[in-house]
């Protein structure tokens, strides 16, 4: 059997899709006590900064070497 991969186009970029995650972690950071589901929504906030990151470093033109 043969099992098909379910496909399906992003709407939105992956930048903007990171945003959005992060803002909305973001909220739900302000409300949590300190603990461990705070940690980890913080840990996940820190996750989406640096794809974003990752994802800026690739889409940026080469350095150029220096004469």
């Amino acid at each position: 059997m043969i099992i098909k991969r379910r496909r399906f186009k992003q709407t939105q970029s992956l930048e903007e899709r990171l945003a959005q995650d992060t803002a909305q972690l973001l909220e739900q950071a302000k409300v949590l006590p300190s603990g461990p589901d705070r940690r980890h929504v913080m840990s996940r906030i820190r996750q989406n900064e640096t794809a974003t990151h990752m994802s800026e470093l690739l889409r940026s033109p080469p350095l150029q070497p220096t004469k």
